[in-house]
């Protein structure tokens, strides 16, 4: 949807940004707790590209995930990603997913719901646009480039996630049950008069 908006807003929009430092990750008060968590792609190195293939103009499929690393007295893990380019005073939230098992393990692409792909089944909590599935990155035209932070957590014993946890449920449980912290960055960017190419129509922005 944003791929349509005029070149000049991007620009207008360009030196709003939502930081780094406001990402769950370093708002958590944990960033590594107990020990780091490892997190990998087999789809685009960190800080690298992630390709157009999981993004909004492309399939819009999530990418493969992989992570090691999680101590022995973990209950579950959590995954949330995040934009922190985002043009608004809080980064855009992706995804969420949380009670993954504790343990070394991995998401297949395509593991989190998004348009056109019913995903794996996992417990997914709301994105920005209060759906549990995968929002493709899908930055304003001339904006320039979008750091996406797939952050995982590792949690202790405590009550389970019910429905669909928003942000603040899951900032909320790392705080008080973090043990590890991993991050992951992949980017993207939406150059100056780009225009939507093949794959299906996003029903998110």
């Amino acid at each position: 949807m944003l791929e349509k908006l005029p070149d000049i807003v991007g620009h207008v929009l360009r030196d709003r940004r939502a930081g780094l430092e406001t990402l769950v990750f370093n708002r958590s008060g944990l960033r590594v707790g107990q020990g780091a968590l490892q997190v990998t792609s087999l789809a685009f190195a960190d800080h690298a590209p992630i390709p157009e293939r999981y993004t909004a103009d492309g399939e819009g499929v999530s990418p493969p995930l992989s992570w090691s690393g999680v101590p022995g007295n973990a209950a579950s893990l959590v995954l949330i990603v995040e934009d922190a380019d985002a043009p608004m005073a809080e980064p855009l939230v992706h995804a969420i997913v949380v009670e993954l098992a504790a343990e070394d393990g991995s998401l297949a692409e395509g593991a989190i719901k998004s348009s056109g792909h019913e995903g794996q089944h996992v417990h997914e909590g709301r994105n920005s646009y209060l759906r549990a599935s995968w929002l493709p990155p899908d930055p304003p035209p001339g904006h320039g480039t979008h750091r996406y932070a797939f952050q995982l957590f590792a949690l202790g014993a405590g009550e389970a996630f019910d429905g669909t946890p928003g942000r603040d449920e899951v900032l909320q449980a790392i705080q008080e049950r973090g043990l590890a912290s991993g991050l992951l960055v992949g980017t993207y960017e939406r150059p100056d008069g780009s225009i939507k190419v093949g794959g299906p129509e996003p029903a998110t922005a």
